[in-house]
């Protein structure tokens, strides 16, 4: 019993079971009240009625004097006489049918014989209900007098007092157990399942982007009523978000995935700001620079191997000498622009200006140089190159809606173009404007004015080798990263 009080005092510690606590006891009240008023009202009546029934005793003693033909005025001390100590009665007044008072005693009753109407009683309650008068009519004394009778009524409030009480326990014990009846089977039935999917909803509230999904305690419990259908249709709900939501993080992840991909791809294709701003403009976009150092290389004799070779060991050859180009490229802070055949262009101070963008150019043709050499032919001797070398304004951009490609623009570029072509076996030509930006740390040999296509006379020079009071390490560390120490070149090759 104990167990089952305790069980249902912590129900009541949910909203919805005090709701439905106090819905059942307060409609059993209502109900028992509603009864019990009219109840209540007969019973009283009926006590009234017992009092009205006792002053039955001055009726009958008035009759019988009435019949010895005994003096009127003797009448009501004769029923004084005769009423016992504890009656209720406590007065009465006797009249002529015309109301005139003949004798009275005791208290007074209030009922004027006067308005007593012929052959109806009259009843009147007094005094806060605890006075009683009941007068009779003159056809109860052969029309020849009436009597007013006043009674003690109480007695009568304080039995009704009781009974009341005694009605209210009552429904109070019915109330308390019909309801305590129903908290244990709601609590079976509605209440404890109720909780349970509360827990089960704020538990997938949690789980819903969880990979895993949980174990809820509505799916143990097998019910074939509304709440068993509404617990099916709430894991059915939550298998199809957690479905739905596990199959979008696997597309955004997929997506991501993919975007990855064309963002490296991109970023292999472009610049990083030329990237990112190609992300956000749409058309063309161009930008001039002021000054940037152009180198272009090409591999010697690479037509005539390509005649020799199988077309994918040539291109797997190819592919290993411009990646290698490519890593000290990056290692210098360049930007590769593009490869034409066995041609290879690269620029230096742009799109990101570089202050030292001569310097770190001709440091990557000397380590192209050096690099060459660890390549071989089918005939063992080693890839040879011509580089040439110009600084000068140019403009760079990307233009068209397919296949971008960032490239540069301008007479500058022809210039290191004709420097390379211009140039000479495995030696590095470079401008008159390059020459400025790098002889105080590079030693060179003057090669004069040369005829150059489409320009006429120009002045270039031939790398030879570092300056001996200039060591690598007064060069920033970008540019002292894979250098050789050779200060020699080998002999011009025409």
């Amino acid at each position: 019993m104990a167990s089952i009080l305790q069980s249902s005092v912590g129900l009541l510690r949910s909203r919805l079971s005090r709701r439905i606590v106090s819905s059942v006891f307060l409609s059993i009240v209502v109900i028992e009240v509603v009864i019990f008023i009219p109840s209540f009202i007969r019973r009283y009546r009926e006590k009234l009625d017992d009092l009205q029934d006792v002053s039955t005793e001055v009726l009958f003693t008035a009759k019988a004097t009435a019949m010895l033909n005994a003096d009127l005025e003797t009448v009501l001390q004769l029923i004084q006489q005769n009423l016992k100590p504890d009656s209720v009665i406590l007065g009465a007044n006797l009249c002529t049918v015309d109301g005139t008072l003949i004798d009275t005693f005791g208290e007074s009753p209030t009922i004027d014989c006067a308005t007593v109407p012929e052959g109806q009683a009259v009843k009147r309650l007094t005094e806060g209900r605890r006075r009683y008068d009941v007068a009779w009519p003159s056809d109860r004394f052969a029309d020849e007098y009436i009597l007013v009778v006043r009674h003690d009524a109480s007695g009568v409030i304080h039995e009704m007092w009781q009974y009341a009480l005694a009605i209210a326990g009552l429904v109070f014990i019915i109330s308390a157990f019909v309801t305590l009846v129903t908290i244990l089977v709601l609590e079976q039935i509605l209440i404890i399942p109720i909780l349970r999917l509360r827990d089960d909803l704020q538990q997938a509230g949690e789980a819903v982007s969880q990979d895993q999904p949980p174990t809820f305690q509505t799916q143990a419990i097998t019910r074939h009523d509304e709440l068993g259908e509404v617990s099916r249709a709430f894991c059915d709900m939550f298998e199809r978000v957690h479905q739905e939501i596990s199959d979008r993080k696997q597309a955004e992840q997929a997506l991501k995935e993919e975007q990855a991909k064309s963002e490296k791809l991109l970023l292999n294709i472009l610049p990083d700001s030329i990237a990112e701003q190609l992300k956000q403009e749409v058309g063309a976009i161009a930008s001039r620079f002021d000054e940037a150092t152009i180198l272009f290389a090409d591999i010697v004799d690479f037509t005539g191997l390509s005649a020799q070779v199988a077309p994918g060991e040539l291109v797997d050859v190819l592919n290993e000498i411009f990646s290698t180009f490519d890593c000290i490229a990056d290692a210098l802070g360049l930007e590769k622009i593009k490869t034409i055949g066995d041609a290879y262009m690269v620029v230096g101070g742009l799109p990101e200006p570089q202050p030292d963008h001569a310097t770190a150019t001709l440091e990557m043709a000397i380590q192209m140089l050096d690099a060459i050499q660890t390549f071989k032919r089918h005939d063992g001797t080693p890839f040879r190159l011509r580089i040439g070398i110009n600084t000068g304004p140019v403009i760079a951009g990307v233009i068209g809606i397919k296949k971008f490609s960032y490239d540069l623009w301008g007479d500058a570029v022809n210039i290191a173009s004709r420097m390379e072509s211009h140039g000479l076996i495995d030696r590095i030509q470079i401008s008159e404007s390059t020459y400025r930006h790098v002889q105080d740390h590079y030693q060179f040999d003057d090669r004069g004015c040369i005829d150059i296509k489409g320009r006429g006379q120009m002045h270039t020079y031939l790398f030879k080798g570092r300056r001996q009071t200039i060591s690598s390490k007064g060069l920033p560390r970008h540019l002292r990263l894979g250098q050789s120490t050779a200060s020699d070149q080998p002999s011009p090759d025409k």
